[in-house]
């Protein structure tokens, strides 16, 4: 943010806001906010939405041996495949 976000316009604002969201900056203290209602309003509006967005898709964290047993599951095919062309070849 730099001296000049206190005398942005809304459409400037509007255009910057997924930048300053993803950016992890507190968006909420930005200079254009303390002076325009309407941007309050949005990103206010914004954050109950990501909010509620949160909350539909619960986050589950793998199971510890995940990459084990999936590095596991592809030895096992490919053992599989390998016996399968030696059968067809000795045929």
């Amino acid at each position: 943010m730099n001296a000049n976000s206190a005398n942005m316009s809304c459409e400037s604002f509007q255009a910057q806001l997924a930048d300053l969201v993803g950016s992890g900056e507190d968006v909420s203290l930005h200079p254009h906010l303390r002076s325009c209602a309407n941007c309050t309003a949005l990103l206010a509006d914004l954050q109950v939405i990501a909010d509620a967005a949160k909350r539909l898709f619960s986050v589950e964290q793998p199971q510890e041996d995940l990459w084990q047993r999936i590095e596991l599951a592809i030895k096992k095919e490919e053992g599989s495949i390998q016996t399968e062309l030696k059968d067809r070849r000795s045929s």
